[in-house]
């Protein structure tokens, strides 16, 4: 895969990042609800800025979640749009997982990596996941899961993390006890450390179709209903419409 679009809208920061033959554009910028009138105009600015359009890219990868529902379906229906209308795959990314390549790359890439994290989710709640990293790339001991901080704390108690990244520790603060483990509260889903997750899911034959962009929640209260599946189709052929016209001459 020679070039690649990632983004990620699953927390109150917007990470875009274009990967073309080695080089890559990136842009940071306010999530939440912002997002959704921000991310297109974005994507296509730093197409600009490679000189290419979106038909000229292999995938677009964007972040699964879990996250925030907005920022979510802002991903998917943005990912579904842009891939159905310049007919490409999309690479669905656990943003979880974004989250432990980012804190590994904040440390210097280490060949071997033992990654906690724990984003806010709000509630009083976290998003966590245990994520190891080796031979074969990120592996994951514990799949994302949605939990109290007592409810994280109980699960270390037998095997003591070794590092902790995320929003969580910033939210939770000494109500999120670490014990030794290295802290990195500034780790998040930054799409540069999507690009080599990236990268594996397709050589590992993970794009899917465009009509496959979807999230992944954890709280069953923000589980679909028809009304939402409504908007998600919505948004994504309002974001295709937008991608035509962008793309027009």
């Amino acid at each position: 895969m020679s070039s690649c679009l990632a983004f990620d809208t699953a927390t109150e920061h917007l990470s875009i990042a274009l990967q073309v033959r080695g080089r890559v554009w990136s842009h940071e910028g306010p999530g939440g609800a912002q997002a959704s009138t921000t991310l297109i105009p974005a994507i296509f600015d730093l197409l600009a800025q490679a000189g290419i359009g979106l038909r000229d890219l292999d995938a677009i990868a964007f972040g699964r979640g879990p996250g925030a529902f907005t920022g979510l379906r802002t991903a998917c229906s943005v990912a579904q749009g842009l891939a159905f209308g310049a007919d490409l795959p999309v690479l669905p990314i656990d943003t979880l997982l974004a989250v432990a390549e980012d804190a590994r790359q904040s440390r210097g890439a280490p060949a071997h990596d033992d990654v906690w994290v724990a984003m806010d989710a709000r509630m009083g709640e976290i998003y966590a996941a245990h994520a190891v990293f080796g031979a074969e790339g990120w592996q994951l001991p514990t799949p994302p899961l949605l939990c109290t901080p007592q409810a994280l704390q109980e699960r270390w108690a037998a095997q003591p993390p070794v590092v902790v990244a995320g929003t969580a520790l910033v939210a939770f603060g000494e109500a999120l006890d670490c014990g030794t483990a290295q802290q990195l509260p500034g780790a998040l889903p930054r799409a540069r450390a999507m690009l080599p997750l990236a990268a594996a899911l397709w050589a590992s034959g993970g794009a899917v179709d465009a009509a496959l962009a979807l999230p992944l929640y954890l709280r069953d209260k923000v589980a679909q209903t028809m009304a939402e599946r409504a908007a998600l189709k919505a948004d994504a052929a309002a974001a295709a419409s937008n991608a035509a016209l962008e793309a027009a001459p």
